[in-house]
């Protein structure tokens, strides 16, 4: 059974960091891109970072540049982003994705169910 499990969210200061975490299972995790993406109220989900396979190349949105930082650990199959200079705009529940395109085409595509990330004074 797949699963994908978001840990570490909750309310921080404008300023504070938080780290996210996503324990994965159930799948060849070392194979999948791994992917954070969150969705605030009345938005669109968007893609926040990623990291490739073997976390050799990671890319950001513009808006988290510089201030969050994804990486993933295979031997643990759980990847991590550090949040830090977190600002009010970052409020939102952040979901956790795993995807693989193999060889011959076929996607697979796995979400956590989220978790809330809250920057409020």
């Amino acid at each position: 059974q797949v699963q994908l499990v978001e840990s570490g969210g909750g309310l921080v200061q404008p300023g504070g960091s938080l780290r996210l975490s996503c324990a994965a299972s159930g799948f060849t995790f070392r194979s999948y891109a791994m992917s954070w993406y969150r969705q605030a109220p009345g938005k669109e989900r968007e893609l926040v970072a990623a990291i490739t396979s073997a976390g050799g190349s990671t890319n950001y949105a513009d808006s988290v540049k510089g201030r969050f930082t994804i990486s993933r650990d295979n031997a643990k199959n759980t990847v991590y982003l550090q949040m830090n200079s977190l600002k009010p705009e970052d409020t939102a529940v952040y979901y956790c994705n795993a995807h693989w395109r193999t060889p011959y085409g076929l996607e697979f595509d796995y979400w956590g169910q989220g978790t809330q990330v809250t920057v409020s004074s």
